[in-house]
């Protein structure tokens, strides 16, 4: 399915949501915003969030490392290449756009600490996955591609998991060196990420104790 056909199912289906929720339409305006714009502005960050959070969990927690337990080591590299700097341009992009959504509905002057608090959560969310795709993603590719080239005069990384390369690095001083840079600028990276996955995850509390179901 094409692209832009999964994006008008999606839009499809949003405006029968809209059907069978008219009474939002008559709500009641709050403040100087208009009732369509303020639901308009709630379902933007709504969306946002929930795209940032579900990425994260899925990136983070689940399909990171299913890959790196069933492709080969160099082949998940190469893919995590590619992969990242997506990720962390999604995130950040929904990050923002939550994050304006979010101070717009509650103005800093008027807004209560608990709101301020949230907004801080977001920004940070925001600032981290802004940090891992200029600074440490970079950083990580490139010396991924250098340790991935002599690993291949090793006649290594076509395995699963990371047990030849560390078989090598004894050996191979050159390589050893690689890996400790790399585990450095990696862990940097995962610091970073889970920095703006505990920011989504705090403001998640905040949202659904908001609920009234």
């Amino acid at each position: 399915m094409a692209w832009i056909t999964r994006f008008s199912t999606a839009v499809a289906f949003l405006a029968v949501g809209v059907l069978f929720s008219p009474e939002t339409f008559g709500s009641k305006s709050e403040g100087s915003i208009s009732p369509i714009l303020s639901i308009s502005i709630k379902l933007a960050h709504l969306l946002c969030f929930a795209t940032a959070w579900g990425v994260s969990l899925w990136v983070t927690f689940i399909g990171g490392i299913i890959m790196f337990k069933h492709l080969p080591r160099h082949q998940f590299g190469n893919l995590q290449s590619k992969m990242f700097p997506a990720y962390f341009s999604l995130v950040g992009v929904c990050c923002a756009i939550a994050a304006a959504a979010f101070g717009y509905i509650h103005p800093w002057k008027s807004a209560t600490t608990a709101e301020k608090y949230q907004l801080g959560f977001l920004v940070s969310a925001f600032a981290f996955s802004l940090i891992n795709l200029f600074v440490f993603t970079p950083m990580t590719i490139e010396m991924m591609k250098l340790r991935h080239q002599v690993e291949r005069e090793e006649k290594i990384g076509d395995e699963v998991g990371g047990s030849k390369n560390q078989e090598a690095a004894k050996t191979n001083p050159r390589l050893a060196a690689m890996n400790k840079r790399f585990g450095m600028i990696h862990g940097l990276s995962s610091l970073s990420n889970l920095m703006s996955f505990g920011g989504l995850a705090m403001h998640s509390w905040y949202l659904a104790g908001k609920l009234n179901l």
